[in-house]
């Protein structure tokens, strides 16, 4: 089944057809940086890295576009209120998104541009409008004449008329409609400007997607998305000004998230009933977070608990599970890693997967074919096993199943690849310092305060796995009293150690509160 998504613009579903075979462009509305992203940016933000992903999975080369608004009312206000540049705190936010997106494990896109530096192209999209009489300035500001584009309207779905009786608007008299809106904004004391043809100012919130679109990914191109609060007025308007300046149709498909809840009221700053990005990370690992938000359709309203997020945590757990078993497995048979499987031709579980994703993105049945692959790994095993010792075939299998569900759980961009086991052979492991050494560096990095970088994990797992080499090499010269004492400090540390006849296995159980990643690391004896 081909590729099929929900447009907004026709509110129709619709078979998905890029402009340009084998290229797909999407522009995604960013954040206006005033403040700390939330949980319902968060969500957004996951959404399109997953359609952006599951694009890439299907071949397609995908150019993504996320822009920062950072000048706007908001953000001069917060700077006033904080005493401090209004560049300055837009800049702080910047980084701050940058940050929580990283410590999510949601990519960069591919260009993120800035509102400040495209007031050019944004004039020159004002100047078209003005010289084809959809714009008018009035002392040193500039309008949109809604009136003068016959489309308006046509992605919220309403006329003028109706768009007018049911919006709040701010009344000035020097429009010539309540519904026309600001391009350009004289200056005024204190603000931020820029020269114009109009005298000096800002630009309007609008003008800024319609110029960076325009100027990264062309006049017209595939996907236009954010979240469902920006189809009116701002994609309206979005339309309008792009439509209006070049005549060509702005975005080919318009995919619009639902909202977070909380309690079924919207998640929102200005309600104060939002949970931060950093907040919640300092909870829960991100994975878990980004479990439950991929649980829904996008399009659809989600609500947030914690109650909710443990939940998925704990299905999280058993995911990381079966692959520790993997890894243990490697190590029992006393292989440090096996050659990778072939991939077969078709697997039932990912022709599963693919008909979800082909679905308008549907992650809701996606990730219950991930949990199906669990169940069907965890009986792989079993069966393994149950034979007295694992055969090649069986290897094989259980390995199939392994990568296939890291590669499709990657897909929804929750990494389970932290989860399987860290095998390594007792001779292959560097050791390059003391075990009090080694137990100082891990009591530092479990120490750190979240949102923990994304690299987190594997630097554990090398710690434990260099104080596992270490606490074998104590056992081979009869130091019975030094092994028992690194397996003690890891132990005081949450990370339990057990032995079979071939391996030492050591396995975190940090308290869910820590947010830390799971560590599972094997030492197969020589």
């Amino acid at each position: 089944m081909p590729l099929r998504v929900y447009n907004t613009l026709t509110r129709k579903i619709e078979e998905f057809e890029p402009l340009v075979p084998g290229q797909v462009r999407m522009y995604v509305c960013g954040v206006t940086v005033y403040d700390l992203c939330h949980i319902g940016h968060a969500r957004s933000a996951l959404a399109f890295e997953v359609v952006r992903r599951y694009l890439e999975y299907l071949g397609y080369r995908v150019r993504m576009v996320r822009n920062f608004t950072d000048v706007d009312d908001k953000i001069i206000h917060r700077a006033r209120e904080r005493n401090v540049a209004w560049d300055a705190l837009a800049r702080e936010f910047i980084a701050a998104f940058h940050a929580d997106m990283d410590a999510l494990g949601v990519r960069r896109a591919d260009v993120e541009p800035k509102a400040t530096d495209h007031i050019p192209e944004m004039l020159a999209i004002i100047g078209r409008l003005v010289e084809r009489g959809l714009a008018y300035p009035v002392d040193g500001d500039v309008y949109f004449a809604v009136r003068g584009f016959k489309g308006y309207g046509k992605l919220s779905h309403r006329s003028p008329d109706d768009l007018r009786s049911g919006a709040r608007i701010e009344v000035d008299e020097r429009k010539r409609d309540p519904l026309d809106f600001a391009l350009w904004k004289a200056s005024r004391p204190g603000e931020p400007a820029w020269d114009s043809p109009w005298g000096p100012g800002r630009p309007g919130w609008h003008i800024e997607c319609s110029a960076m679109a325009e100027k990264y990914l062309g006049e017209s191109f595939d996907i236009h998305a954010g979240g469902e609060d920006l189809i009116f007025p701002h994609h309206e308007n979005e339309i309008a000004q792009s439509e209006g300046a070049t005549g060509k149709p702005l975005a080919r498909y318009w995919l619009h998230n639902g909202f977070v809840t909380v309690g079924g009221e919207k998640m929102a700053k200005s309600l104060g009933n939002f949970v931060t990005i950093r907040d919640a990370l300092r909870r829960f690992p991100a994975d878990a977070l980004k479990l439950l938000l991929v649980s829904t359709n996008y399009r659809g309203p989600l609500d947030y608990t914690e109650t909710a997020v443990v939940e998925k945590q704990k299905a999280l757990q058993g995911v990381q599970e079966f692959l520790r078993a993997v890894g243990r497995l490697r190590a029992e048979t006393g292989r440090a890693a096996w050659p990778p499987p072939a991939p077969p031709a078709s697997h039932p579980a990912e022709e599963a997967f693919r008909s979800a994703m082909d679905d308008d993105f549907n992650t809701a049945r996606a990730t219950g074919v991930l949990f199906d692959l669990v169940r069907e790994g965890n009986r792989l095993l079993r069966d393994a096993r149950q034979e007295g010792g694992p055969s090649g075939a069986a290897i094989a299998a259980v390995e199939e199943t392994a990568a296939l569900l890291r590669r499709l759980a990657a897909v929804l961009a929750i990494d389970v690849s932290g989860a399987a086991a860290d095998v390594a052979a007792s001779g292959a492991v560097t050791v390059i310092r003391s075990a009090d050494e080694a137990l100082d560096h891990l009591a530092g990095l479990l120490a750190a305060e979240p949102p923990h970088p994304a690299g987190l994990g594997a630097e554990l797992a090398r710690v434990v796995q260099e104080l596992l080499t270490l606490r074998e090499a104590a056992r081979k010269q009869r130091a019975w009293t030094e092994a028992d004492r690194i397996r003690q400090a890891l132990g005081a540390q949450g990370i339990r150690v057990d032995d079979t006849r071939t391996a030492c296995h050591a396995v975190s159980e940090f308290p869910a509160d820590r947010g830390l990643p799971p560590v599972s690391v094997s030492l197969v004896k020589g």
